[in-house]
């Protein structure tokens, strides 16, 4: 069965809408906590178009697809069908005359403003931050898959796009900070008290459930471990559900690396943990150098039906995705967050 994510966009704010091309009729899905509170029906015309934009729009590398629709005739079609059919925001069904979609229907959430509570070094010109919605008491409250990216803004600046750190699950957010450029660079030098903006969560994030029993290769460059740490530590507080766990983290330099205080317990539950650096000179490193495709041959041949999650520059998930491909990986066994 094809499992194809896309991601319909309207200009006009009134819904989001997310397809999951292939789901059988009537199957009991997933959905990783959405709701599945309305159903539809869409008739033969309005398939044929959606059809013909997924037809249109198709890639050969696997990747996930993006579609919009703005300006088109089709997100008014849309619109129209579904709104006056939503009772509430989630997931549902369409039945395009015996062709099935999974979508993702609903308002865009409304602007949280989430307080620092925490805020940590993580590595070099990189910080960690914690993060609750204001009000919050007890766990935070925001709905999202490991993988996923917050959008997060500050006064004056553009909004700014931040993989969760942090597993659902987890009491708090928690998100790695770049200081770079515009909102990254004054979300780097908040203090605890402080507020910032969640506008959204974004991207399709990683479908853990569908890869129960498999086992996981994490392959993260940089800052890239950031949303692998977020599905490592929704998959490491149900471990039985999955094989062996694998950490492949490349960095420039051993000051690069992020959350080592934490990397001791990962190997004490069980991960397989390998670093290398790039950048080895005048650094007191005996580990292995080079780039973090290049742990690849020494780990792969050992794993029974791996799974690969990848996250780092484009460069390096290009490249990574090509290495993947010739030792054997099918496009759906090679997951990126966005």
């Amino acid at each position: 069965m094809i499992n194809v994510n896309t991601a319909f966009s309207f200009s006009a704010g009134l819904l989001a809408v997310g397809v999951g091309w292939g789901v059988a009729a009537g199957a009991g899905v997933d959905f990783l906590g959405c709701r599945p509170d309305c159903a539809t029906v869409v008739d033969a015309q309005l398939k044929a178009k959606i059809t013909a934009k997924l037809a249109a729009n198709r890639r050969v590398s696997g990747r996930p697809l993006c579609i919009t629709f703005e300006d088109d005739p089709l997100r008014e079609r849309l619109t129209g069908i579904l709104t006056p059919r939503l009772t509430n925001p989630g997931r549902c069904l369409l039945n395009c005359s015996g062709v099935s979609l999974s979508f993702t229907i609903g308002v865009p959430d409304p602007v949280r403003s989430l307080i620092i509570t925490g805020v940590r070094d993580q590595a070099r010109g990189v910080r960690s931050f914690d993060l609750m919605p204001e009000g919050a008491t007890e766990t935070h409250g925001v709905a999202f898959v490991p993988g996923q990216v917050a959008v997060l803004a500050v006064e004056d600046e553009a909004p700014a796009y931040f993989a969760f750190a942090s597993a659902p699950e987890d009491r708090e957010l928690e998100v790695l900070v770049k200081q770079k450029m515009g909102a990254s660079n004054l979300i780097f030098e908040m203090q605890p008290g402080e507020r910032i903006q969640l506008l959204e969560v974004a991207g399709h994030g990683f479908a853990l459930d569908e890869q129960k029993g498999k086992d996981l290769v994490f392959i993260a460059m940089g800052t890239g471990v950031a949303p692998l740490r977020s599905a490592l530590r929704h998959v490491l507080k149900r471990k039985e559900d999955f094989g062996q766990c694998v950490v492949l983290y490349g960095a420039r330099t051993p000051d690069d690396f992020c959350f080592r205080d934490e990397t001791d317990g990962w190997e004490d539950a069980g991960v397989e943990l390998r670093q290398v650096i790039s950048r080895p000179d005048g650094h007191d490193w005996s580990g292995p150098t080079g780039y973090v495709q290049s742990l690849l041959d020494h780990v792969l041949p050992n794993l029974q039906s791996p799974v690969a999650l990848i996250c780092g520059s484009l460069e390096m998930i290009d490249q990574t995705r090509d290495r993947l491909g010739q030792m054997g990986f099918r496009p759906n066994e090679i997951l990126t967050n966005y």
